[in-house]
């Protein structure tokens, strides 16, 4: 029997704005099935091996890569907790550039600091 400890099971979760509004959840319930699908199964992954199947941006802001037939798409997130389990998404793109726009890491780092000060203050 093994002495090691089990990891922390890690799960999505969406930032959400002060109103209740869910901008990434709200971005892919609008994709297609198909590539819902895609986005659903690389987020999974990162649920399952953690960060090392991401991609580091800046700061507390990580990517995960999802290609579909038509678009390459980026959700930016961030872990939270105690053991890093809970996996944020601040923020959803469609983009062509090999790079990740510095505004839109900015939108996800306003959206963390956001959702830090609110959880904090309830």
């Amino acid at each position: 029997m093994s002495n090691a400890r089990p990891s922390a099971r890690r799960r999505w979760r969406d930032y959400r704005t002060a109103s209740g509004h869910s901008p990434v959840r709200d971005f892919i319930l609008a994709l297609p099935v198909t590539e819902r699908v895609v986005v659903t199964a690389a987020m999974k992954d990162v649920a399952l091996h953690g960060n090392s199947v991401a991609h580091h941006l800046r700061g507390d802001i990580y990517e995960v890569r999802a290609r579909t037939v038509s678009q390459q798409l980026r959700i930016l997130y961030a872990t939270e907790g105690r053991s890093d389990q809970v996996l944020l998404a601040l923020h959803v793109i469609s983009k062509k550039s090999r790079t990740v726009p510095g505004r839109d890491i900015l939108v996800a780092e306003r959206r963390l600091k956001d959702w830090r000060s609110r959880r904090r203050n309830h």
